[in-house]
């Protein structure tokens, strides 16, 4: 292992899959590569295994939407075990790349390449070793020896060159095993194969939300599949009469159901460069404007290919057409409005057509990453504000299955949402479970009681004191990510009015705290001071929320991982 530059990938799951892809690629035999996983099995991460998901779980994404690895979705079900596919009824002859997969099944496709990675190492030479049911506890950084050293279990401590941090998802515990029918998260899944009596209280509506919603259905009554193949009914079983779910989301709304893709890997070709951000920076004190990247990224992107929609939205400003789009969902009764999106996206599917304006708002979602970290506060506060709710809905792509669930469960009248506002809150019930306290629609104050409370927010982005690794803390090698008020009275105003997450510095500059670490271009930490560190590279999303926004799965680990790459070896 001398002369040999070591490397570090903190985590097995999808994100360490594309590193180590990236790494292997590079041909090179001067590298040496350690992998920790806290589990016993590579590539799947949490949303792929049983930690996040049961037979019934199914991807949001199709074979042709996933980014290269070794072989195809469609290659590998051709090999894959029969006892395998049979378990979740499927044939190579039956499967096509346009389909959705059961989560476990995709987990076993991810965890196959990479087997295939490891031997493509092996056949180049290129020294690896997979360290199994290893948890990372601490990281530390030695700067003046220009080395990291990784602590196992609190334990056993290893050295390196640089690491990769991609210990991908995390849900804190906060009151879960303590308070009886209290759940912090959905996952794993298992634990909510519950038989009950009584409503339950899910708290969101994203797809975490969905996912807890049909393994609840499962415990406590039977779907039936139409000779369609599509159309379900739901029925309660005799002894859970009492069971139903009510959803519980600031607006009321359900996500967008999953269309057909023109561009299946969400392409950025047409949307600004990198180059082009620079220019507009060096121009702008440093910053990038919301606006613009809304004009150039968003409205321009209809000029040619849909010049109908262009002229309705060209004049609009961001808070206009977020506007127009939430009352346009907000005025149909949010199950007649799934049925009617479920029914379009049935069409886009069918036809190969899709629904454009969405399909450029996941587009404008992922690009966002980029350039968060240079957007000044008050932008900011309008991304998290305005944009992103509208975001999070129509770019959550609920599978047609999963849609066709909702709609039975509802119909059955075991199914349903609510909308409780920003000011809502939960208060962990002294025996057991929640109370929820909301204003309704009508202004009126609810005070309501659930035995069983689930909370399906999705991965929350955690903040700078929530980095497990405390050495990063406590030598500062780490900084919490803040942007900086364009308008200082902007920044003044909103510390008068309360925020608490506004701080000035000693020059008089207002900033605005944001989830997580400070991140550069590359994904490297960033201290205090502005420097970055080039031992550590940082992929896992919730300790760079502030920073990188936009989580979209897959695409963000191709993208982050290219980026590390270059840098590695630049």
């Amino acid at each position: 292992m001398e002369n040999k530059r070591r490397i570090a990938i903190l985590g097995g799951g999808p994100s360490g899959l594309f590193m180590f892809k990236r790494l292997v690629d590079t041909n090179g035999t001067d590298i040496a590569i350690d992998i920790f996983e806290k589990k016993h099995q590579l590539g799947v991460g949490l949303p792929y295994s049983k930690d996040g998901a049961n037979d019934e779980h199914i991807t949001n994404v199709s074979g042709n939407e996933i980014p290269e690895l070794v072989t195809s979705v469609t290659d590998w079900i051709a090999t894959a075990p029969k006892a395998l596919l049979d378990h979740f009824n499927i044939t190579p002859k039956k499967y096509n790349d346009y389909k959705v997969l059961p989560r476990l099944l995709f987990g076993q496709y991810l965890s196959a390449q990479f087997e295939l990675l490891k031997q493509k190492a092996e056949a180049q030479g290129i020294p690896y070793k997979i360290h199994f049911e290893s948890t990372v506890t601490d990281i530390i950084d030695y700067r003046e020896q220009n080395i990291i050293k990784v602590e196992i279990a609190n334990s056993d401590q290893f050295e390196y060159d640089q690491v990769v941090i991609c210990t991908g998802h995390r849900w804190p515990v906060k009151y879960e095993g303590k308070i009886p029918g209290y759940f912090d998260s959905p996952y794993p899944p298992a634990k909510l194969s519950l038989k009950l009596n009584d409503p339950v209280a899910v708290k969101g509506a994203s797809l975490t939300a969905i996912d807890a919603v049909r393994t609840l259905a499962r415990a406590n009554g039977t779907f039936t599949v139409a000779e369609d193949g599509h159309h379900r009914t739901y029925q309660l079983a005799d002894d859970s009469a009492g069971f139903k779910m009510v959803m519980h989301s600031r607006n009321g709304l359900l996500p967008a159901v999953r269309f057909h893709l023109e561009d299946p890997h969400l392409s950025k070709d047409a949307t600004l460069s990198i180059q082009e951000m620079q220019s507009y920076r060096r121009e702008h004190d440093g910053f990038l404007s919301l606006d613009f990247l809304f004009e150039q990224d968003f409205k321009e992107q209809f000029r040619d290919k849909r010049p109908e929609f262009y002229e309705r939205i060209k004049d609009m400003t961001l808070e206009g057409f977020v506007n127009t789009m939430m009352d346009l969902r907000e005025s149909i009764r949010p199950f007649d409005l799934f049925k009617a999106e479920y029914l379009e996206a049935e069409k886009s599917i069918k036809q190969h057509h899709s629904v454009y304006w969405k399909e450029m708002l996941a587009i404008l979602s992922f690009t966002m990453n980029y350039p968060a970290k240079y957007l000044p506060a008050e932008d900011m506060l309008r991304l998290q504000k305005v944009l992103m709710p509208l975001i999070s809905i129509v770019i959550a792509f609920v599978p047609q299955s999963s849609a066709e669930e909702m709609l039975a469960l509802h119909q059955a009248g075991v199914l349903e949402i609510i909308s409780v506002g920003d000011d809502s809150y939960v208060e962990p019930g002294d025996k057991g479970g929640a109370t929820y306290f909301y204003d309704d629609e009508a202004g009126e104050k609810q005070t309501v009681y659930f035995k069983t409370f689930v909370d399906c927010v999705g991965q929350p982005h955690l903040k700078y004191k929530d980095l497990p690794y405390k050495s990063l803390v406590d030598k500062q090698t780490v900084s919490p990510a803040r942007l900086r008020f364009k308008d200082n009275e902007q920044g003044k105003v909103q510390l008068d009015e309360g925020n608490k997450d506004v701080e000035t510095d000693d020059k008089g500059y207002y900033y605005l705290r944001v989830p997580g670490i400070a991140i550069n271009d590359d994904f490297q930490p960033v201290d205090e001071y502005g420097a970055l560190n080039e031992r550590i590279y940082m992929m896992a999303v919730p300790y760079i929320g502030g920073f990188n926004p936009d989580y979209s799965g897959l695409d963000f680990c191709e993208a982050s991982s290219e980026r590390i790459i270059k840098s590695m070896f630049k």
